[in-house]
């Protein structure tokens, strides 16, 4: 073949290749000559390249320099990657091992396999975009690793080949840490032993990382081992530097000079009211009728700031963790005991210093003005929710005799009354759904899971701080003061089709630009059908994630024009800096926080945040499938609580536990998904499974390590609320399972490579779930010829990538 170009690797190319195409240096200096993206095909012509072994030969050079970030993909056309900005970004890995970067106030950028070779969950990455893919997502290439947050790691201690390393749980599966033969000798463990690591090296595209034994956990049980584990696992900071400790340890008792320039509130009788657990308090209520009608309401908060100070190693931890992060029966805290669970909280009959909300409300429960100013109190009671309902429901031995305490709650109740109908008049939504808490063993095991009640002494509490954290809200827009909001945008015009589609099958309206009081009109009129968790579980996963950020858009679940959060200091950043905002402007000082440095401080709390709710979430969904793998192969009723293509997701009635059904446990039939019902229809027999339906089902399987539980169905019992009489189906080969996040979306969308790449390091074999059973003869003739059709294209797109990839 004659060549037509001048190629500086000409020498490289001909002693690595039989047939030489353009190099990568050629290539890039082509695209930057001709000053315009190029196609494979302009390529191809401007080379003159004619035989189809070299054609191909460049197509896979040009997918191999859009892998390795030197040029990027924009439909068919290649451009410069340099030319793309980079961002800083947060990787978030599900537990499919598929990963995106996360970036500040732009869509994610989907990471392919070679990409996470260098990165844990929750690393800090400057990223740049390379492609956008035919289904339009864009795809994104590391450039630096800025930040490696996972410092240990818990895993099993696994062998290859004579090569010794642990196997991590997910998030981060994807990264065996490699362990000299010596180290397993000396420190004498076995495998399949849990052992703690550190890591010694990072990894590379080409290299796995290295760790040293810091323990051996084999005497622990799972149980144990799970929480300490997924702490290491999501990178979260878990023990208090020495200094940080110092530093909290200071401090002591309020003296005369820490009160000096506050009001004093100590005569008040402010109480605190949480549940029977809780160790710290960092909010305590008041209220009091006013002369001439209405009501004052005190909202006294915990003043972290005047300990946390800024630059000091203390808030430099807190500023890390970002949040206090709750696990079953285990906290891991933003701040040390001895300010969370001392200073910082408001024990009863001790001197505590606060930032109060002192609020001026109409006899109809508008607020009529609020001011804020540091204080001094002194807690009367230290009171719990369910005293306190009993003590609303006439039982006056309930909470203490304190004359004044007991006035002022029966102000609040009262005022309660008439907030609740105000909360109905804005359409905040209400929706049906159960929450749990678990009983644990003294291993850490679950004894029960039980449902949580919120009596109206939560709600009190509640509506106090909506109170102080929308009139902070209102303070800063009013005044100026630079601070964090919390935003929840409105639903996005494609998850409020979907919701459209469905509400109009129970006979109900839904504007294509939904209000709040469209949400709650639903909610209302299907709050007493027995299926109503299951269809405000539909409405629920229309919503947008919220965030922190410093311009506000408002807050559309609660139904407010501004919200921010004052009332948790203790256990969250965004109230900490909140709170030294308003102190600056009261002191008539510009705010410590504004402009660049706010709007990277929301994204990192909002990360923060994010990263505490799936390590907490992480944990449960473990916890329970450890819990139901004590009930294989027993019998249960559920409610089927949403619907997929390829099956249904169950929550037992009596264990609040969620579990996979797959269409091939369905029955013989084929199945078809209904996306506007949320149903699977049987399309020969007429069989429909839909939410709210009640079904027997076994336990058939549990898998500890992907948390999933898979479900075998023994009967449907009832199908829209009705009962059915029918004999069991027959069942089919067991399916792969999903969980709900997974399908839909409560952990961040990501995918992996998209360029088929071969990697260097072992990967999970693919298999997609089978979305029918047996079909009828006329559905299996359609399959036949899609088969057919399928394994023609395999063929002849084998032939075609015989040729090498660079």
């Amino acid at each position: 073949m004659m060549k037509n170009w001048v190629d500086p690797e000409a020498k490289a190319e001909a002693e690595r290749y039989e047939n030489p195409i353009p190099s990568r240096t050629l290539i890039t200096e082509t695209i930057e000559k001709q000053a315009t993206p190029l196609s494979h095909a302009d390529l191809v012509e401007h080379f003159k390249i004619v035989d189809q072994k070299s054609i191909d030969a460049l197509s896979h050079r040009l997918i191999a320099m859009v892998r390795d970030g030197q040029l990027m993909k924009d439909g068919f056309k290649f451009q410069i990657a340099e030319e793309q900005p980079v961002h800083e970004a947060t990787v978030y890995i599900n537990s499919k091992g598929m990963g995106n970067a996360n970036i500040s106030g732009h869509d994610d950028l989907l990471l392919p396999e070679r990409e996470l070779r260098l990165v844990f969950n929750g690393d800090r990455v400057k990223v740049r975009q390379t492609s956008v893919d035919r289904k339009g997502k864009a795809w994104g290439f590391i450039t630096e690793v800025v930040q490696h947050r996972v410092k240990q790691i818990i895993g099993k201690l696994a062998v290859h080949e004579g090569e010794y390393f642990i196997q991590p749980s997910n998030p981060n599966a994807h990264q065996p840490i490699t362990l000299e033969k010596e180290l397993i000798e000396h420190a004498k463990v076995n495998v399949g032993d849990s052992l703690r690591v550190e890591l010694d090296s990072y990894p590379t595209r080409e290299e796995f990382a290295t760790g040293h034994i810091v323990q051996s956990m084999a005497d622990k049980a799972d149980t144990e081992i799970i929480i300490p584990q997924t702490i290491l696992e999501f990178g979260l900071p878990y023990e208090f530097p020495a200094e940080v400790i110092e530093d909290a340890e200071s401090f002591k008792e309020p003296t005369a000079q820490d009160r000096k320039d506050r009001i004093d509130l100590r005569d008040l009788p402010l109480v605190t009211i949480d549940g029977e657990d809780a160790r710290d308090f960092d909010d305590a209520v008041y209220a009091e009728k006013r002369p001439g009608g209405g009501y004052r309401v005190v909202v006294a908060i915990a003043d972290v700031s005047h300990y946390v100070r800024t630059g000091k190693p203390l808030d430099d931890e807190a500023q890390e963790r970002g949040t206090s992060v709750y696990f079953p029966h285990f906290v891991l805290p933003m701040l040390p005991e001895a300010l969370s669970n001392g200073l910082c909280s408001l024990n009863p009959n001790v001197d505590r210093l606060c930032m109060v909300c002192d609020l001026k409300l109409s006899r109809a429960g508008r607020v009529t003005g609020y001011e804020f100013y540091p204080s001094v109190m002194h807690s009367k009671a230290r009171l719990t929710y369910d005293k306190v309902a009993q003590y609303f429901d006439g039982d006056s031995s309930a909470i203490t005799e304190d004359r004044d305490v007991r006035k002022s709650l029966n102000t609040l109740f009262q005022l309660y009354q008439v907030l609740k109908g105000l909360r109905a008049e804005r359409h905040a939504m209400e929706f049906e759904t159960v929450e749990t808490y678990m009983t644990f063993d003294e291993l850490g095991g679950i004894n029960q899971i039980l449902p949580r009640s919120r009596n109206d002494a939560h709600k009190l509490i509640e509506e106090c701080m909506l109170l102080a954290n929308v009139a902070a809200a209102e303070y800063a827009l009013k005044n100026e003061i630079p601070m964090l909001y919390r935003i929840h945008e409105p639903p996005e015009f494609s998850r409020i089709q979907k919701v459209r589609d469905f509400v109009k099958l129970l006979g109900l309206q839904f504007p294509e630009q939904p209000t709040q009081a469209d949400y709650q009109a639903v909610i209302e009129a299907t709050k007493d059908r027995i299926d109503a968790p299951s269809i405000h579980a539909v409405l629920l996963r229309s919503m947008m994630q919220a965030y922190y950020g410093p311009n506000n858009a408002g807050h559309f679940g609660l139904a407010y024009d501004a919200y921010t959060h004052f009332t948790s200091p203790i256990r969250r950043y965004p109230d900490l800096l909140l709170h030294r905002a308003i102190k600056a402007h009261l002191k008539q000082k510009p705010s410590p926080l504004s402009g660049g440095a706010l709007e990277e401080a929301g994204t990192h709390f909002s990360a923060t945040e994010r990263r505490a709710d799936e390590a907490s979430r992480s944990v449960t969904t473990w916890l329970k499938c450890h819990y139901m793998h004590q009930h294989l192969g027993e019998e249960f009723v559920g409610v089927i609580s949403a619907v997929a293509e390829f099956g249904l997701f169950v929550t037992l009635k009596d264990l609040y536990v969620d579990g996979m059904i797959h269409v091939s446990q369905l029955g013989d039939d084929f199945f078809v998904f209904d996306q506007a019902s949320q149903s699977l229809v049987g399309q020969g027999r007429g069989q429909t499974f839909s939410l709210g339906d009640e079904v027997k089902i076994k336990v058939a399987a549990v898998n500890l390590e992907d948390r999933k539980i898979d479900f075998e169905l023994l009967q449907q019992l009832t199908h829209a609320g009705r009962t059915i009489r029918s004999r069991a189906p027959r069942v089919a080969a067991k399916a792969p399972s999903h969980t709900k996040e997974e399908v839909f979306g409560e952990h961040p969308k990501t995918v992996s490579s998209e360029n088929g790449e071969k990697p260097l390091r072992k990967k999970k074999a693919k298999g997609q779930p089978s979305s029918y059973t047996k079909p009828t003869k006329k559905s299996a003739e359609k399959i036949e010829k899609a088969k057919a059709k399928k394994k023609a294209k395999a063929k002849k797109k084998k032939s075609n990538a015989k040729a090498k990839i660079d």
